[in-house]
């Protein structure tokens, strides 16, 4: 592997164009950790290079300030296995998660946290039981060594409601941890702050799943960058993925009856009030129902528009980017070479 910082997609194709494809890409957000960083580059090269497995690491800096991005630049140009890329200012975690996926040349990636929390020595395990077939194997935390106010109360509830809402029996989402094979990455787009669901977009694009337990440390430097500020953020994240991973193709499905049914009951209260009026001869004109009347036909109408927007946007979207609205895992053939 050459050393160096990279710094633009011109690297990777030089890359490609020498034949190098590592096992794999061991990817680390990285946001000020720099007393973890000695020690955690350190853990990651024995423990992949006593598997005798041809890595690399991908150490993407998002907006640090106490020297982590320069001490990466540092290790960069010395370390043959170490890429450091430099976001130029805090763009999140997905952000960081994204730069890495979309640096990584291995066969298999690799995610995990830079403050020492995640045990190196766990990445065999998961690389193995990706072998078995899967497409994504997550860590699960069992034994956390975190505060049970801020990080695990809120944690095991997130957990929970993301389980009944996606149908994803993972235990453990937060958990950084994680293995993939790079196809499921190239897959997948991050966008705000999903990174949170990748085992949810994930079984979207039809991934096979699985999990299992891996070994967590109490923080050693610093301080966490979460809590329960992030709760309203996970819940928003929660929503956008339920819509996903139902309606995405078919957003009309959703907008549409929503519409129609409201329309229909606008409909329905009208007809009541147009008899009311010429058979019984009431004054129809300051009931709350004829208010109730009027919004529901317009609401209808505005959400029927919403659909065929929706279903306009979503066909904008897979065929200007050539996505299909299916994965094919293999083709199987007695004459396909």
């Amino acid at each position: 592997m050459r050393s160096g910082l990279v710094s633009g997609e011109i690297n990777q194709e030089n890359e490609a164009i020498l034949g190098i494809v590592p096992d794999v890409s061991v990817v680390v957000p990285v946001r000020d950790e720099v007393e973890s960083l000695p020690l955690l580059l350190e853990a990651i090269a024995s423990t992949l290079s006593a598997c005798q497995l041809n890595y690399e690491i991908i150490c993407v800096d998002d907006g640090s300030t106490d020297g982590s991005a320069k001490f990466l630049k540092e290790q960069a140009q010395i370390r043959n296995d170490l890429k450091a890329v430099i976001l130029r200012r805090n763009y999140g975690q997905t952000a960081a998660m994204a730069a890495g996926f979309n640096y990584a040349l291995g066969k298999a990636i690799v995610t995990l946290d830079a403050d020492l929390q995640n045990d190196p020595a766990d990445i065999p395990m998961l690389l193995a039981k990706l072998e078995e077939g899967y497409d994504l194997v997550s860590g699960w935390r069992q034994k956390r060594q975190d505060g049970a106010f801020n990080r695990l109360l809120p944690s095991k509830i997130a957990n929970w409601l993301i389980r009944r809402t996606t149908s994803v029996n993972i235990h453990d989402y937060g958990c950084s941890l994680k293995a993939y094979r790079a196809e499921l990455t190239a897959d997948m787009n991050l966008y705000g702050e999903l990174h949170r669901f990748l085992p949810a977009l994930a079984y979207i694009e039809g991934a096979r799943i699985t999990e299992m337990p891996v070994r967590h440390h109490a923080r050693r430097f610093g301080q966490s960058k979460y809590g329960l500020s992030r709760t309203f953020r996970v819940l928003m994240d929660l929503l956008t993925i339920l819509f996903m991973k139902k309606f995405l193709t078919r957003p009309m499905h959703v907008f549409g009856l929503l519409g129609l049914t409201s329309i229909i009951a606008g409909a329905l209260i009208g007809v009541y009030l147009t008899f009311v009026k010429l058979a019984w001869h009431e004054n129809i004109g300051n009931r709350p129902l004829l208010i109730l009347a009027v919004l529901l036909l317009v609401t209808g109408v505005q959400l029927f528009c919403f659909g065929l927007l929706a279903e306009l946007l979503m066909r904008t979207y897979h065929e200007s980017q050539g996505r299909p609205i299916y994965r094919v895992r293999e083709v199987v053939a007695k004459n396909v070479k």
